[in-house]
This record gives structure tokens, C-alpha cells and sequence, in this order.
């Protein structure tokens, strides 16, 4: 698996399990109609901010990272990052490949820490893998997700020291 910069032409290979994960509405706050163009602008973040692309040898996408600061200002010593897997690549440790990259990323660039602002506690695999690269979760919003199956749940707000 190579982690590379995402290019233009990388969003076919993208959009469709992007689509699929937003759709399903069980992990990410994004509207569940959200169309392709204007996802990508939410996803596809002019620099400072990095998009990337998990790929195979083969040249498929297999999984996307977006990395920003997550406040301006005088917050703006803050990283944050953003994982979608394809779900049929799901178990392979693209997820893991691409947090660890992210982590480095922020380190890189100087930034004090990483916070997830929204982090589905129902999202066990990602709240687990999370928590195993050294994040902690440092506040729940009770309620702060309308889960399609689970209802009402929290959403975490998790925290690495860089």
C-alpha cells in the first residue's frame, strides 16, 4: 500500500464508497444527500490542508485521509484529520496506515496536538483504533448523533498530544 498525495483524477476511485459511507449515515455528520461536487470541495482541502489517497499496486484507491488545522487563529496550532475506508477494504489496516501518516503529517508541521471533534461512539472500530494510536476522549456530546440504527448517541471529541 502506498499513501500519496490525491490528484484530480483520484476522485472517481473516491466518490463511490465516499457516497456509500455518507449515505449510510452512521459515521459522519455530512448531510446524507451530499452530491459529488460538493463533496469534494468538503473533502479535496486547498493547502496548508493535505488530501491523500491509500492505493494499492495496482493504482486503486483503497481509502482517503484529509488533514487540516482544526481551528484558525490562535487555535490554529491545532491538526485534525478525516479517514474514509472503502468498506470492502475494511480489516486490511488502511485505516490504521492512514492515522498513523496523518499523525506523522501534523507532527511534521509543527502542530501541538490533533483533536476529532466528532468521533461516532457507536464507530467502534475507529474510537478503538484511535485509542490505540494514543488519543483519549476528553468529552462526549450525550445525544450529539441521530444514528439510522442505534438512535440518539454520543459523539466523542478525542485528543493526542503531539
Amino acid at each position: 500500500m502506498l499513501i500519496r498525495e490525491a490528484t484530480e483524477g483520484d476522485w472517481a476511485g473516491i466518490w463511490p464508497f465516499f457516497h456509500e459511507i455518507v449515505a449510510a449515515g452512521e459515521t459522519f455528520t455530512y448531510p446524507l444527500d451530499l452530491g459529488a461536487e460538493e463533496a469534494r470541495g468538503w473533502w479535496c482541502l486547498p493547502a496548508p490542508s493535505r488530501t491523500v489517497v491509500a492505493v494499492d499496486e495496482g493504482g486503486v484507491v483503497l481509502g482517503t485521509a484529509k488533514m487540516n488545522r482544526n481551528h484558525m487563529g490562535n487555535g490554529s496550532h491545532i491538526a485534525s484529520a478525516s479517514y474514509m475506508v472503502d468498506p470492502a477494504r475494511s480489516g486490511q489496516g488502511v485505516g490504521r496506515a492512514l492515522c498513523e501518516y496523518s499523525i506523522e503529517w501534523a507532527r511534521a508541521r509543527g502542530y501541538r496536538a490533533m483533536q476529532f471533534n466528532a468521533v461516532v461512539e457507536t464507530n467502534v472500530y475507529a474510537v478503538r483504533l484511535y485509542r490505540d494510536l494514543g488519543f483519549e476522549v476528553i468529552g462526549t456530546l450525550p445525544e450529539g448523533f441521530k444514528h439510522p440504527k442505534h438512535g440518539y448517541v454520543g459523539l466523542h471529541i478525542m485528543h493526542l498530544a503531539l
